[in-house]
């Protein structure tokens, strides 16, 4: 009897298992775990939005002394215009990445995970100023992102630094 109730309760999560990937596996656009886009996305106060205290965020405006959520900010040369148009264009060229908004010096773009279609938001703004690109990496979902953001955003950094000439 225990086996059979065993059996039975395996087959159940195999099914809710097998139904789950064939959903995210045929469905386009938003899937079951994208969620809302944040509200909290933009420059607000001259700054973009600040990590939560999850381990799943990089972002260039953090404190220097949390190494957890701070990365260094992406340098470049010659005009915000420039550097938002090379952003754009390394975004472009990655995989599984959309440009929602782009004004300016101000850039936001999706990126989707390849099996399960989680979104992570990124988020680029220039500072003309001081000749910098500051850059926000978020997941919506989950804790841990395993160096995903920071590793996107190293990416990018290599791309853009690329791109634009001095």
């Amino acid at each position: 009897m225990v086996k059979r109730a065993l059996a039975a309760a395996t087959l159940v999560l195999a099914g809710a298992v097998a139904g789950l990937a064939l959903h995210v596996a045929t469905s386009r656009g938003d899937s079951v775990f994208s969620w809302k886009r944040p509200d909290s996305l933009g420059i607000k106060g001259g700054k973009l939005a600040p990590c939560k205290r999850s381990p799943n965020c990089v972002s260039s405006q953090a404190d220097p002394a949390d190494r957890e959520h701070y990365i260094a900010p992406i340098a470049f040369k010659g005009t915000a215009l420039e550097a938002m148009a090379a952003a754009r264009k390394a975004v472009e060229s990655m995989e599984r990445a959309t440009v929602v908004r782009h004004e300016g010096g101000y850039l936001y773009a999706e990126f989707r995970s390849k099996l399960m279609r989680f979104v992570d938001d990124v988020e680029f703004a220039a500072d003309g100023r001081s000749g910098q690109i500051h850059v926000r990496s978020a997941s919506r979902l989950g804790r841990s992102d395993f160096g995903v953001n920071r590793g996107r955003v190293e990416t990018l950094r290599a791309r853009i630094e690329g791109r634009i000439k001095a």
